[in-house]
């Protein structure tokens, strides 16, 4: 599938495929021209590092991508990945900020008190946009015309005219439909790729990425580290909350995500999108005596951070609301009374006693179902309100765990979503589901695997996505509320997915689940208690 209708045509227009180095940060150090020379109309463009070649012809710019010999730097700067974990934890020069402190741990606690602590792990993950990015670009000394997918369209056109440039009402960015994504995927990068090549060329250029470049080279969400300690009484309060998050610091909201094309080219470096605050939602909605929230700001991340479907929620939701699930089970109480106990919000109690109705969830002292089963079965649930601000989400998960394979199968979702005045309930439904979805994708499949110089996951062998066979049974219960404003259904609802999913493993199992995605390798540890 292409990224790019083929209805999209410039007069005049060349095909490119750009060469990627073979490490993240390489230097082109030669190019064999002639290695491409009996390949129709192919010829080899290159500006300092960035290096492509264009035909009149798409399949011969294919085949001279292929048969082009070029010589790269060596360079193996990316961290281990195994030891990945460790070095978020331990990177030196990080910035300590207190997000949240709320009420004093110093008072005494009753000796019935339980104390406990865990901790958390989000991978990086890809867009994985079933389409490769594309973009077609017409620029001169003068002036440029880009066509592109990018979400950022009105933005793309300072950071354009910047690296070519340009003043900003000579650069037209006109927006089309292509692969979709909820953040920056590599829509900008293959729109810059082609304005480059483009006025390299002197002719307009159209810009296709492969499968290998969309999931080699696309920014990614970042890695998420998170620790919480806690104590519940023995009648389930939560006494004291403490949230540690070792994230990026490129992740504070700021535009700062670089283009690989302008960075490659030697041109002045330039901003993409913002990457998306993802420091919101690490402290519980739940009432407690004493709440911490730390941020540990690290220098960068190991791979181009950027925004992805609900930045950063998905992983704080996941920490936030399983360990709630460890409290409950450590004082015994019933998961959806012990989140009741909590919240005073009524419409908070709602989404979550419209949740419980649908599951048929009868209240009793937490308990797991069934330990021994060769395929155990079991349910979770968990709550947000996204950001503390907008919509509120309750999600319920029924699973089967297989535990010869450590495969999880989601039979059931349920979710009841308040996202105030329903405008569109149809495209309301459509998001909730698409959140549910794509987010069981994540939990249960997609990390970025990498080793010291390159990204090795870079087909759908290697990063798998949720295929329909995957596909769960859906039950949603949309509240809508006339008198409260509309805020938004596109992202809220990804959020709890991981964390009603673990819950349900738990419940089936007793086994926690803490690091995603849940493999069927890291459940089986899981099963054993060597996870």
């Amino acid at each position: 599938m292409s990224g790019c209708s083929p209805k999209v045509s410039v007069p005049n227009m060349l095909h490119a495929r750009v060469i990627r180095p073979a490490a993240v940060g390489a230097k082109l150090v030669s190019v064999d021209e002639e290695s491409v020379k009996d390949i129709p109309g192919a010829k080899v463009v290159r500006v300092k590092d960035l290096l492509a070649v264009v035909a009149e012809d798409e399949w011969n710019a294919v085949r001279a991508s292929r048969a082009l010999r070029a010589q790269w730097s060596e360079v193996a700067g990316l961290p281990s990945q195994n030891g990945l974990v460790e070095s978020l934890r331990n990177e030196p020069g990080v910035i300590d900020e207190t997000l949240v402190n709320k009420g004093s741990s110093a008072a005494q606690r009753p000796d019935s008190a339980k104390a406990l602590a865990a901790t958390y792990y989000w991978p990086m993950q890809s867009h994985a946009s079933i389409g490769p990015s594309c973009a077609v670009a017409d620029v001169s000394n003068e002036s440029a015309t880009v066509w592109t997918a990018s979400q950022g369209t009105h933005g793309n056109q300072t950071t354009f005219a910047k690296f070519l440039g340009l003043p900003k009402e000579k650069v037209r960015m006109i927006y089309l439909e292509g692969s979709g994504c909820y953040g920056m995927n590599g829509h900008e990068d293959a729109a810059a790729d082609a304005a480059i090549l483009s006025r390299a060329a002197g002719r307009p250029v159209r810009v296709q990425w492969s499968r290998e470049d969309e999931l080699g080279w696309d920014p990614k969400g970042p890695p998420q580290l998170i620790g919480i300690s806690g104590t519940v009484s023995a009648d389930g309060r939560i006494l004291d909350w403490r949230t540690e998050m070792w994230i990026p610091k490129t992740t504070r909201g700021l535009p700062n995500i670089p283009l690989l094309a302008p960075e490659a080219a030697g041109l002045e470096h330039v901003p993409g999108l913002n990457t998306g605050l993802i420091s919101q939602n690490g402290d519980p909605p739940y009432s407690a005596e004493s709440i911490q929230v730390i941020a540990h700001w690290l220098k960068d991340a190991p791979l181009r951070p950027a925004p992805i479907r609900s930045p950063g929620k998905p992983a704080n939701c996941f920490a936030v609301e399983s360990f709630v699930d460890e409290l409950a089970a450590a004082a015994g109480v019933d998961p959806v009374e012990f989140r009741l106990r909590g919240l005073k919000d009524p419409r908070a109690i709602e989404v979550i006693k419209r949740t419980a109705a649908m599951m048929k969830w009868q209240p009793q002292a937490y308990q797991l179902a069934s330990t021994n089963a060769p395929i155990a079965r079991g349910r979770g649930i968990a709550y947000i309100r996204y950001k503390h601000s907008e919509s509120y989400v309750g999600m319920g998960m029924e699973v089967a765990v297989e535990r010869a394979s450590g495969r999880i199968t989601v039979e059931r979702v349920v979710c009841a979503h308040d996202c105030g005045q329903i405008i569109n309930p149809d495209g309301v439904r459509a998001q909730v589901e698409g959140s549910i979805l794509q987010t069981i994708s994540r939990v249960l499949m997609e990390e970025v695997n990498f080793d010291r110089s390159r990204v090795l996951s870079v087909d759908w062998v290697s990063y798998p996505i949720l295929r329909f066979s995957g596909v769960p049974k859906i039950d949603i219960e949309l509240i809508d509320r006339p008198t409260e404003k509309p805020v938004g259904a596109g992202e809220a609802a990804c959020t709890t997915v991981g964390p009603a999913l673990a819950n349900a493993v738990f419940n089936a199992t007793g086994a926690r689940l803490r690091t995603v995605p849940f493999t069927p390798e890291r459940v089986k540890l899981a099963l054993t208690g060597k996870a």
